[in-house]
């Protein structure tokens, strides 16, 4: 049996095939089997190309084939182009050939239904067994304009034209591979590759998009995905991607909520899949599109190699009511505006009309009609001063009587001597012309503007950080038994043998111990609970009595939850007498195994009211104590956190060495452990309390 070649090499071969058949060629050049020969004769492919159609001795100038055998070679690449069985028999033929690359744009298989996907698992191993390896199937294509291979039949190379330039596109879906081509071509930003991976029997994504991080002509990596099956390879690609300063943007379909099974776990429920993807991004700088207008908005200044290192904003134009309106946008995506020291505000109000604001946004008024120097004398004082990460224009009225050409080479100068983003808006087409004309980015409006230099700034900073390196956690000894649960005894248990904080409590089977219990932890108020592992939530079977406050009264809790286990016909494990501890705020911490992602760490507010007001952000290891405090940060409740109404701020330092503690655990479980709750954590200010009162541990379920 013929081995499989490395994924690196089968994309060598669909990338720069040396040969390229179509089965089910046509004739028309408007056809699905039509248009990639149409395509690759326009486009200038240099290699050969090899029709297959049985009925017409010469397709689109090209001598046609009657099938793969009378082929004078074995092709690198086909594209099978012919629906439903006759795409098996292809495939089939192919491997048996020796082709390298199958790009089966035919539909109806794994996408359609069971039996489908049947037959498409048929084609892969098919395909395999020949050393074979596919895209696809229904899939619209591959392009790579900078070689001419375009095996890909979408309109939109027709209706915009390509021009090969350092931008990469990989879809899952081929409308949204042509959408933001159609977008960047029309803003005239040349696009290289064009990929769309369809139903990913095979190749995938995350394989193209490594692919498309190794080709040194990509400065700028665009995805859209709607799964990621291989985020491993995925997370290969991004790691290239940062030794190459090179920014990767996706749009990841299907926020919304979706119907998944009733989880046991808080934390099951709660760590969706959708966070654990906003996660998987950060951590590997990634950055999360919300729609396709968000995957392109940025991307001249991408290309510019512009990576501020802060997002402080100036803002300059020729309407006050554009300068508030700029404020405003920017106030909602929390970017501050840059602080000018006396010195700038003092040389800005000696070249400003006396009418106009020396301050940020600033305002050069309707004298800059008048007065065409005045945008050459502001940018440089600008230029000077420290606070200024981010330059924003507004030109929202300018033309006839302004010498837009001059703002535009005084802007480009600025530009070109502080190396910072710079962003125009005007609704005016020339005057954005003459902006891009002096290689500075523009947009119509002010908001994606100001948008995109808050996506750089942002994305910068994220890709600055890097992963941290974990020691080897502790070992993790799990009690025997198979119990779903651990019950809460050992659950706590499990949490202290990790070094994790716990409050004091005792494991008590009889009236007597729970009394001694009582005495031993200072004599009250304390905690009783009945404790078993079939019950893994007390509270809803009334096993949870606080404030018991003497020792009669610890006994007679004891004699009820001790009885109370026996009526609901579960183990009794025991009861637990805890101390009750306060603190200023309850939060929550947990941590499960995703099924692609691995373990993930959740953190935030905690209480009986976390399923209900969730308030959560995830982590997935490694991280460090910075990124569980951004992660704490990103929270609703991140005022109270920080004090607020002269409360003192919280001491979030246990809780971020808990954070980094649970995900250490969860490792070292080697895959043992499904999920684990801890709630509450009661958390203190600086030099109070912070410790676990409850945990529940998950047991994975065995293969």
């Amino acid at each position: 049996m013929p081995t499989n070649p490395s994924p690196e090499a089968d994309l060598k071969a669909a990338l720069e095939p040396r040969s390229v058949a179509v089965i089910g060629a046509s004739t028309n050049p408007n056809k699905i089997g039509g248009r990639p020969i149409a395509y690759m004769t326009r486009f200038g492919y240099r290699g050969a190309i090899y029709p297959i159609n049985p009925n017409s001795p010469e397709v689109q100038g090209h001598k046609s084939y009657p099938d793969l055998a009378a082929l004078p070679e074995a092709p690198d690449l086909v594209v099978v182009a012919v629906p439903g069985d006759a795409a098996v028999a292809a495939v089939a033929a192919c491997a048996q050939r020796g082709v390298k690359i199958a790009v089966v744009m035919t539909s109806g298989f794994g996408e359609i239904d069971a039996a489908g996907l049947e037959t498409q698992r048929q084609m892969v191993a098919t395909a395999r067994a020949g050393g074979m390896r596919l895209v696809g199937p229904n899939t619209q294509g591959l392009a790579n304009f900078g070689t001419g291979a375009v095996a890909n039949f979408s309109t939109m190379f027709i209706e915009m034209p390509p021009e090969p330039g350092p931008l990469a596109i990989v879809s899952q879906s081929g409308a949204m591979s042509v959408v933001p081509y159609c977008l960047l071509r029309a803003r005239g930003i040349g696009v290289r590759h064009v990929h769309a991976t369809g139903n990913e029997a095979d190749l995938s994504a995350a394989d193209f998009a490594l692919a498309m991080v190794r080709d040194p002509e990509v400065k700028l990596l665009l995805l859209y995905l709607e799964a990621i099956a291989d985020p491993a390879r995925l997370a290969e690609a991004a790691r290239l991607a940062r030794e190459r300063d090179l920014p990767i943007v996706a749009l990841k379909a299907g926020r919304s909520p979706r119907a998944q099974a009733v989880a046991s776990s808080h934390t099951g429920a709660l760590a969706n899949e959708d966070r654990v993807v906003d996660a998987f991004f950060r951590q590997h700088g990634i950055w999360r599109a919300r729609d396709i207008h968000g995957l392109v908005n940025a991307a001249e200044l991408y290309l510019k190699g512009w990576r501020p290192d802060g997002s402080r904003l100036v803002m300059i134009s020729n309407s006050g009511a554009s300068c508030v309106m700029a404020a405003d946008q920017a106030h909602a995506l929390a970017m501050p505006l840059a602080e000018f020291t006396a010195e700038t505000r003092r040389d800005l109000a000696a070249k400003l009309p006396a009418f106009a604001s020396s301050g940020n946004p600033i305002d050069v008024t309707a004298a800059l009609l008048s007065d065409n120097q005045l945008f050459g004398n502001v940018l440089p004082i600008v230029a000077q001063d420290p606070a200024t990460d981010l330059l924003f224009i507004s030109l929202p009225v300018a033309g006839t009587g302004y010498d837009v050409p001059l703002f535009a080479r005084d802007t480009a100068t600025y530009a070109a001597s502080t190396g910072r983003p710079v962003a125009l808006a005007a609704p005016l087409a020339p005057v954005r012309d003459a902006f891009g004309a002096a290689g500075i980015p523009t947009f119509t409006y002010d908001a994606e503007a100001i948008a995109a230099l808050d996506q750089l700034a942002a994305h910068s900073a994220l890709l600055r950080r890097r992963l941290p390196q974990w020691p080897p956690g502790r070992p993790v000894v799990l009690p025997p038994g198979n119990g779903r649960f651990l019950s809460e005894w050992d659950s706590v248990q499990l949490l202290a043998a990790q070094g994790i904080p716990t409050v004091r409590q005792h494991l008590c089977r009889t009236r007597d111990e729970a009394v001694a219990a009582f005495r031993a932890l200072g004599g009250g108020p304390v905690a009783v609970k009945g404790c078993s592992a079939e019950m893994p939530h007390k509270s809803e079977a009334g096993l949870v009595r606080l404030g018991v406050a003497s020792e009669a009264a610890a006994g007679e809790a004891f004699d009820a939850l001790w009885q109370r286990l026996a009526d609901l016909k579960v183990a009794r494990d025991g009861v637990i007498v805890a101390a009750m501890v306060k603190g200023r705020r309850e939060l929550a911490l947990g941590a499960r195994v995703d099924p692609q992602f691995g373990p993930v760490v959740l953190v935030g507010d905690g209480g009986k009211y976390i399923e209900a007001l969730v308030d959560v952000a995830l982590l997935l290891p490694p991280f460090d104590a910075e990124d569980v405090l951004d992660a704490l940060g990103s929270l609703r409740i991140a005022p109270i956190l920080n004090g607020v109404r002269g409360e003192p701020p919280l001491d979030l330092a246990p809780v971020c060495a808990m954070a980094l503690r649970l995900g250490q655990l969860m490792l070292a479980a080697a895959g043992r452990i499904a999920s684990i709750d801890v709630n509450p954590v009661i958390v203190g200010a600086a030099g109070e309390t912070a410790l676990v009162v409850d945990a529940l541990v998950e047991r994975a379920a065995r293969s």
